[in-house]
């Protein structure tokens, strides 16, 4: 406990535009919620940013000796295309194209999730409640917005009316927008839909005969709305108010405002008192895309199996790359900043095996308790993971001047050293050691120098060779892909 005391954090909130020093509402006990995934596809690299930036902040919490209730959620249903009210459920639409039942297709893309997490060294949270399994508790959120006078119901379906909301509340408290600047720049609805204004959300919508999920309510048989079920599940396992509530950037509006104007209404609270957003993350400088093919799966990066990196890397990597940045900053990713974060991070795993091997002396060159403070005040200070990085190679620097008998450390220091380099390394950035054969460089080295030979065999038509040494790669995993002149591999 005595790291919690000595150590104050400042925390990024959405809601104040500012740093705030983080004060939890149950002395050592910290509630957080994080909207999880949509499961009707596989995990992104971009969801997978968001995911691992506040396994860092659960983790480093969980490091200082707090006690933490980690909720993220799974989306089973009521996500429409578009973030919009209308539209089909993204769900039900995969169910339809992949023929296969909704449920099924949520069990497929979940498991794909937590393999995802395993892969890239996520902690599970403390609770996964499902939107499904919360309907309950949805209907009777928005019957008590009802009550209050704050929802309307149009053939079966069911409205949050943000202008009346608006005449006692802040709508737009979280986002910074203007209620008036929201009208000015919405088309009408011209009659095509049941709500009053373009502004307001469904709470539940009455489902159409075709609609393959369902669920019976006091106003039609139909889904809840996407908004409710966050603000039903977090409030369910945190409370009516909590210490932080978090996502990416792109959840900022609609879904977390509506989450506020919500929490507002049945419970008079802002839902968290921290509200907390990662930023995007872009692909050889533009946005990520299923639809353009700017896009990458997570797992296709570990396996090699895509056109845009060199070759595969790591998970662990890939990790340590995202950890570069701040997660408030917008990150590109690329085969070159892969590439030198390998480095980075081969250089960073060379130095923690170099620790035991230290010879030791009466005094120091460095003092190692300014070193410790330093890394503690990186985590500070917004969870700031580039600061701790830097920190944690000044270090390395010192460990290779103390290899070659260029700098001096006592026996105390170094066990100072070994100990917090170990756990910020492991623990807080749950960076994972060097034992896999993707970071051996002389495995690289090696096929490197098989394609060299195939080239040469193919320029004197040598194709029995060339045939050879292609197929006996396949055979051990390693497969060759040939374009433009050109051979990549990936390996399986």
């Amino acid at each position: 406990m005595s790291n919690i005391i000595n150590n104050q954090i400042n925390i990024y909130n959405s809601l104040s535009g500012k740093k705030e020093l983080f004060k939890p509402i149950n002395n050592n006990h910290i509630g957080m919620y994080v909207c999880g995934p949509t499961v009707y596809s596989n995990v992104h690299l971009g969801n997978l940013r968001t995911f691992i930036s506040f396994d860092i902040i659960y983790r480093y919490l969980k490091f200082l000796g707090y006690k933490v209730r980690y909720v993220r959620n799974i989306t089973d249903v009521g996500h429409l295309e578009n973030d919009q009210d209308d539209g089909e459920d993204r769900i039900s639409k995969k169910a339809r194209v992949e023929n296969l039942e909704p449920m099924e297709v949520v069990q497929k893309y979940t498991c794909d999730f937590h393999e995802t997490a395993k892969n890239f060294n996520l902690f599970p949270p403390s609770i996964e409640p499902t939107a499904t399994g919360h309907i309950t508790d949805q209907i009777k959120l928005i019957e008590k917005i009802i009550d209050e006078g704050i929802a309307y119901i149009v053939n079966g379906s069911v409205y949050f009316d943000v202008f009346k909301y608006s005449k006692s509340n802040n709508y737009g408290v979280l986002s910074k927008r203007n209620l008036e600047d929201l009208i000015h720049n919405t088309r009408s609805l011209d009659g095509q839909s049941d709500k009053k204004n373009p502004q307001d959300f469904a709470l539940w919508k009455k489902a159409e005969p075709k609609h393959i999920m369902k669920w019976n309510s006091p106003w039609s048989e139909g889904f809840p709305g996407w908004h409710i079920e966050c603000t039903a599940m977090s409030n369910k396992y945190l409370g009516d108010i909590f210490d932080i509530h978090g996502g990416g950037i792109d959840l900022k509006f609609p879904h977390h405002e509506c989450e506020i104007a919500q929490s507002n209404v049945c419970f008079g609270t802002n839902a968290a008192n921290y509200w907390v957003h990662t930023n995007m993350l872009t692909l050889n400088g533009s946005k990520m895309a299923k639809s353009t093919g700017n896009n990458i799966l997570p797992k296709d990066i570990i396996s090699g199996n895509n056109k845009i990196l060199s070759k595969p890397f790591e998970a662990t990597v890939v990790r340590f790359f995202i950890l570069q940045a701040h997660y408030r900053s917008i990150l590109d990713f690329s085969s070159n900043a892969l590439e030198a974060s390998q480095k980075g991070y081969n250089k960073l795993m060379e130095a923690i095996k170099r620790l035991d091997s230290l010879k030791t002396s009466s005094s120091s060159d460095i003092d190692v308790k300014n070193w410790v403070k330093s890394c503690y005040s990186a985590m500070n200070d917004d969870f700031n993971t580039p600061i701790l990085i830097a920190e944690l190679f000044n270090m390395v620097k010192f460990i290779n001047q103390v290899k070659i008998g260029k700098a001096n450390v006592s026996s105390k220091d170094l066990d100072i050293i070994i100990l917090k380099l170990k756990e910020f390394v492991f623990e807080v950035l749950g960076l994972e050691k060097n034992n896999n054969k993707l970071d051996d460089s002389k495995l690289e080295s090696t096929i490197k120098i098989l394609i060299k030979l195939r080239d040469e065999a193919r320029a004197n038509k040598d194709y029995s060779l060339t045939d050879k040494i292609r197929d006996d790669l396949k055979n051990i995993g390693i497969i060759l892909n040939d374009s433009n002149n050109d051979t990549s591999y990936s390996i399986n």
